[in-house]
C-alpha cells in the first residue's frame, strides 16, 4: 500500500514532532520513494539554513526600545 504524506507531515517529521508510529511510517516511505526523499532532503537543508540565521534585533532597535522605556522611569 502506497501512503502519501502532506507537506505539513513532512515538516513535522523534519522537526521531530511526530508520534513514534507516524515517524516510522515516514521513514519507511522515505526508503522506498526517491521523490519523497528528495523533498524531505530539501526541507532538511532549508531547516539547517534557517536555524543558522542570526536572530537578533539591530542595535538601533534595542536603543529605541530602551529610550522608550526610560520615559516611564522619568514619569514616576
Amino acid at each position: 500500500m502506497i501512503k502519501t504524506f502532506t507537506h505539513e507531515k513532512l515538516l513535522q517529521y523534519v522537526y521531530n514532532e511526530l508520534p513514534a508510529k507516524e515517524h516510522q511510517e515516514v521513514e519507511h516511505a522515505l526508503l522506498h520513494d526517491a521523490e519523497l526523499a528528495t523533498i524531505c532532503a530539501d526541507l532538511l537543508l532549508a531547516q539547517r539554513c534557517l536555524d543558522g540565521l542570526r536572530r537578533q534585533p539591530k542595535q538601533k532597535t534595542i536603543d529605541s526600545i530602551l529610550q522608550y522605556s526610560r520615559t516611564f522611569l522619568k514619569a514616576g
